[in-house]
């Protein structure tokens, strides 16, 4: 948990509430605080298994996966290769649209045109390619004065892609099953604070929405979920724009490492369907492996 990433101070949230549930699963937890030394103390500890609750760079773009495989220690999620593309949103969109999967047009391109001009008419998003937790993200309204002004520390490339209106709605994958929909109501954009402040948002689980609108969420995460390759735990983010029925329903991203705060969306799926937040947890470390 932990690590040098963007969403560092999830990662370790979303690290003491498993340890906290696995203990009480009767599991032998160890917290380690990812660091450049790494490899080093898993191979002093020798563990078992992993359990990843890395999130952003580094923890979700195959790069811990990596290693883990080169030391040989099973581990949870998804493998090297489905987290790199996952988590390299252009891409993944690619892997969308071979699916036939449905996503909204986006570009790649340095954010000194960005901050220039407006790229592409508003209303559309801009934020980092390969971060995730809404980090960095910012919403260019269609009555908007100019081009957004994007902090300095954005990267030097960055995507900008069509604003998809509508209800944010999601759905989680364990192994090789859907469990739910979500729908997501918050005052205002599904931002950082939204996602893990308490109060920040309500979710209604099950969603209420119409039976088509709600299975072909259920439909598109598992596509999705395979067409990346993902093992273990993903969650897939919707938009749906309700005038237009299931022509509306716009598939944002997959995410490999779900949250698994208090707040988190994944955990209060499973509970949905009978699963406690523990069972959830020992079911991600027994499906661990390596090869993935």
């Amino acid at each position: 948990m932990g690590g040098p990433s963007a969403e560092r101070e999830v990662s370790l949230s979303s690290g003491q509430a498993c340890t906290a549930a696995l203990r009480g699963e009767g599991f032998e937890v160890i917290e380690v605080d990812a660091g450049p030394d790494l490899c080093s103390v898993l191979a002093e500890l020798k563990p078992d298994a992993v359990l990843n609750c890395l999130h952003g760079r580094w923890g979700e773009d195959g790069c811990v996966q990596g290693l883990l495989e080169w030391i040989g220690i099973p581990y949870s999620h998804s493998g090297v290769l489905s987290s790199a593309l996952a988590l390299d949103k252009q891409r993944s969109k690619a892997a969308f649209a071979a699916a036939g999967l449905p996503t909204v047009p986006s570009i790649l391109i340095p954010s000194a045109e960005v901050r220039s001009r407006h790229v592409m008419p508003p209303p559309y998003v801009v934020k980092p390619n390969n971060e995730g937790s809404s980090v960095g993200i910012y919403l260019v309204h269609e009555d908007s004065n100019g081009p957004p002004q994007l902090a300095a520390d954005m990267p030097e490339e960055v995507m900008v892609e069509a604003f998809a209106p509508g209800r944010e709605l999601t759905t989680t994958v364990l192994g090789d099953r859907a469990l739910t929909v979500t729908d997501i109501l918050t005052d205002g954009w599904y931002d950082y604070d939204a996602k893990y402040k308490p109060g920040g948002s309500r979710h209604v689980v099950p969603a209420d929405v119409p039976p088509q609108i709600f299975d072909l969420c259920m439909d598109y995460a598992l596509r999705a979920h395979r067409a990346l390759g993902c093992r273990g735990v993903s969650r897939t983010d919707f938009r749906w724009d309700e005038s237009k029925g299931a022509d509306g329903l716009i598939l944002l991203e997959t995410n490999t490492q779900p949250g698994m705060t208090a707040t988190s969306l994944t955990p209060e799926q499973a509970q949905a369907c009978g699963m406690s937040f523990g069972q959830l947890c020992a079911w991600m470390v027994e499906d661990a492996s390596c090869d993935r």
